[in-house]
């Protein structure tokens, strides 16, 4: 089955604030629609001398109505609309949060940090603005254009001034299918260009050390200023087409200024309207400016934005290599014999196996040492017995049980893994030893780490255990983050334990 793609299930639950935000849009365009009339009425008046002292302060008041009422009423609309934007980027960054830590190894070895975050940060925001700002421009614009059109037709108005009036605006669904592929694939390009640049910052800040040690800052800035020049050069062709985009459709509505004053000018010398419905019309065609300018900026934000909307569904369309069974089952690994029969195993798009021919069984009980040189496959083999990787179906077995049909909660949580590199995140050592087992006692902890030979270590910092860990705790040294990176696994009290060492 298809994913819904990110935006569907967000409008499954928001659609009722969005309706209400629209109404409230639509009942303060009406409201401001009388302005034009109401002021033209006191025109009228004005220029007959039946106005009084009493009338003048009446049409004061309803102007200053009318300007509130579509402010109050508005502005609780944008409100609201505002509100659901934010909650679209709080439940969008959970979701693809969610959903990138269900993807598997193979992934994350295409796709590196740089571009998985300009995922939650530029594609995210893109699209949460076009919903929010988009929408809720969209909304106030489109009504208060149609309530205006209402408004004209009512006021007496002579059709056929109206209709030469605004005839310079319906030429703007054309400039919008002209326009708007063009700037989404430019926006496309841009978002790329910023995962790219995104990638290459935090790769070259993980490895700033090494390029300190080997004096190549001169090789990086130069690299990494590849990449902005690469998103210079997409933004400034994004920006051609967008100015000249959003340049055109306020020239259509000066346009039909320039008419209504013109035209609008001559019917009313030669009697054929009154000065009231002369600064009525005007006062419509100049309210129809600020809709035209605001559905320019909208249709350029959207079109940019569905560069974005794109990326991330292709993100949540991704499926997971490593899938649980339906018919899984939890297995004690503890009680059950590790059997490896004829396993031959190559990676993605490899041109010659990883493992071949590995045959071995592990009794519960046994210590079991593996050695050979690098690149050999060792590593390669725990993956596959926590099935980072899928192995070849009936090749691996605990207890009679393909891998393959275990749970993967079962499986993972009972094999305690110390990788080689020893990762620790930038928390506190405590946190970091207890990772695996967060409800463990101090004494466990303590215990772990004596188990481990970190114990006299840890006690030397002032903070012992509750010392802060740089990123990828660098607070440590080598050993040490390996050493901290043993203990997690002995506090796990997994039944099967590998340790990874060159």
């Amino acid at each position: 089955m298809k994913p819904d793609g990110i935006l569907k299930p967000y409008f499954r639950e928001t659609w009722r604030i969005y309706l209400s935000s629209i109404a409230l849009h639509a009942i303060a365009s009406v409201v401001y629609a009388y302005f034009p009339k109401v002021l033209g009425d006191f025109t009228d008046r004005l220029e007959a001398g039946n106005l009084v002292q009493d009338e003048v302060a009446r049409y004061s008041l309803l102007l200053l109505a009318i300007g509130a009422g579509h402010a109050l009423i508005g502005g609780y609309g944008q409100y609201l609309v505002m509100y659901v934007g934010r909650l679209f980027e709080y439940t969008t960054r959970r979701r693809l949060f969610s959903h990138l830590s269900g993807l598997s190894e193979r992934y994350y070895s295409k796709n590196g940090v740089g571009k998985l975050l300009s995922y939650f940060m530029n594609d995210v925001t893109g699209v949460r603005e076009s919903i929010s700002m988009g929408i809720n421009q969209t909304a106030m614009a489109g009504m208060l254009l149609f309530s205006c059109m209402g408004a004209m037709i009512l006021s007496g108005i002579p059709l056929y001034l109206i209709a030469a009036s605004v005839g310079p605006l319906f030429l703007i669904p054309w400039i919008v299918t002209r326009f708007g592929p063009a700037i989404r694939q430019r926006s496309l390009k841009v978002q790329e260009a910023l995962g790219a640049m995104t990638e290459s910052a935090e790769e070259q800040f993980g490895g700033i050390r090494v390029t300190k040690k080997f004096a190549a800052e001169p090789i990086m800035i130069k690299r990494f200023a590849s990449y902005v020049d690469r998103i210079r050069d997409n933004q400034l062709s994004l920006v051609r087409m967008s100015s000249l985009f959003q340049a055109l459709v306020p020239f259509l509505g000066s346009m039909s200024l320039m008419i209504a004053l013109a035209y609008g000018g001559y019917l009313t010398v030669t009697d054929k309207i009154t000065l009231g419905q002369f600064v009525a019309l005007t006062l419509y065609v100049r309210m129809l400016m600020n809709p035209l300018q605001m559905i320019g900026n909208v249709l350029n934000t959207v079109q940019r934005s569905r560069a974005s909307l794109q990326r991330l569904d292709e993100l949540v369309e991704v499926r997971p290599d490593i899938v649980e069974a339906e018919d899984a089952v939890p297995v004690e690994l503890g009680q059950s014999a590790l059997s490896i029969q004829g396993l031959t195993f190559s990676y993605p798009e490899a041109s010659r196996p990883a493992l071949r021919d590995i045959d071995l069984v592990i009794e519960p009980g046994m210590t079991v040492g593996i050695v050979g040189r690098t690149g050999s496959g060792k590593t390669t083999l725990v993956k596959l017995l926590l099935r980072m990787y899928d192995p070849p179906a009936g090749t691996i077995r605990i207890g009679g049980t393909d891998i393959r049909g275990i749970t993967l909660e079962s499986l993972r949580s009972q094999i305690a893994y110390v990788p080689q590199d020893g990762f620790l995140f930038s928390a506190t050592i405590r946190d970091n030893i207890a990772f695996a087992k967060r409800d463990a006692g101090q004494d466990e902890i303590e215990t772990a780490a004596k188990q481990a030979r970190i114990y006299d270590n840890i006690i030397e910092f002032p903070d012992r255990f509750e010392t802060k860990l740089g990123e990828r705790g660098v607070t440590l040294s080598g050993g040490q983050r390996q050493r901290t990176s043993l203990a997690r696994a002995l506090l796990k009290h997994a039944p099967l334990k590998s340790f990874a060492d060159e």
